[in-house]
Order: C-alpha cells, then structure tokens, then sequence
C-alpha cells in the first residue's frame, strides 16, 4: 500500500468526547504524519492543566491563549490537530484553520457524549450541579458552529478508534488536497 502524504493540517473539531486525541492519534498513525492536541500545547506552555487555567484566569483568558497556540500550530508544517471543544466557535480561529487546513467535525451525539465524559474530572466547563445538562446545552449552541467545517464525520459507539480513523482518511480523500 503507497503511502499517503498529508499535505494540509487537518484539524479535529467536535465536542469534547467526540473522540478527537483518539481519533486524531490513529489518523496521524494511518498518514505517518505529526499528531498534536492542542489543548496538552497550552498546558505545556502555561506550566498548569487547562482546568487550572479556567480556575485562575477565566475561560476568557484561556480562549486567547488557545487561539495563540492554534495559529502557531497552523503555521507549522502539516500535522493531525486535536483542539478543544471550545476552540472552533472563535470566527477567528475558524477563518484561520479554513486558510492553512481543513476542519473535520466528530459529530457524535448527546448520549455518546455523556456516556464518555461523565466520569471525567478533568473537563471545567461540567463543573456543574447538572453537567449532563450543561454538556447539552454546550452541543445546542455549538453544534451550528462545527457544521460550518468543511468536513463531517459521524462518530458512533460501535466504530472502534481505528474504525473511525479509516472513516475521517476516507472523507479527507473525498474532499480533496489534503492528502495524496
């Protein structure tokens, strides 16, 4: 089998249990290309988990800096790019990611969700007395916005990570120019 060269970043977007650091590691794995989660990138640079940073400076301060390190990422050589689940809705970041890669969208649905993040302390946004209801009201307002990717690939309890890694390989070799 010839091997693929990606030629664009492709950059994971979705809701946060969608499945973008497994997905984006197996992808990565399939095209011998760079994998990098943005948000371990802000942790490095900060010297403290994302948790801790929406603790001490605020989900506002935390969005600057992860639209700093996106954009540093995206001028780098191509790589598979996990982001936060926040990381798409700035209009900045989006035109950015539009200009140097493709989005890629790991639509998955509430239950899906819920079921991969309900035991996870590390998540700040489901700090909450009802995260489960949070985690619907986060998909509500964002879901409009991932459909602005260019690329959508659905996610499914019954897709194993290397299933749906084949799945997104095949609709970036249907979209065109990103790998060859």
């Amino acid at each position: 089998m010839k091997q693929r060269r990606l030629m664009r970043t492709v950059v994971l977007v979705g809701m946060m249990g969608a499945g973008k650091t497994a997905v984006g590691t197996a992808l990565a794995r399939m095209l011998a290309a760079p994998f990098i989660d943005s948000d371990e990138e802000i942790e490095r640079a900060a010297n403290m988990s994302v948790a801790e940073i929406f603790r001490r400076d605020g989900e506002a301060f935390f969005r600057a800096r992860e639209s700093e390190v996106l954009m540093r990422l995206l001028a780098g050589r191509p790589c598979i790019l996990s982001t936060g689940g926040g990381a798409f809705m700035s209009a900045a970041n989006r035109a950015a990611i539009a200009r140097a890669g493709v989005a890629v969208w790991l639509r998955a649905d509430l239950e899906l969700l819920w079921q991969r993040v309900r035991h996870k302390a590390t998540r700040p946004l489901l700090r909450s007395a009802d995260p489960r209801g949070v985690l619907a009201g986060l998909l509500d307002e964002r879901a409009p916005v991932y459909a602005e990717a260019a690329i959508i690939v659905d996610a499914s309890a019954d897709y194993a990570i290397e299933a749906m890694a084949a799945r997104v390989l095949a609709a970036l070799e249907a979209h065109g120019g990103v790998v060859e």
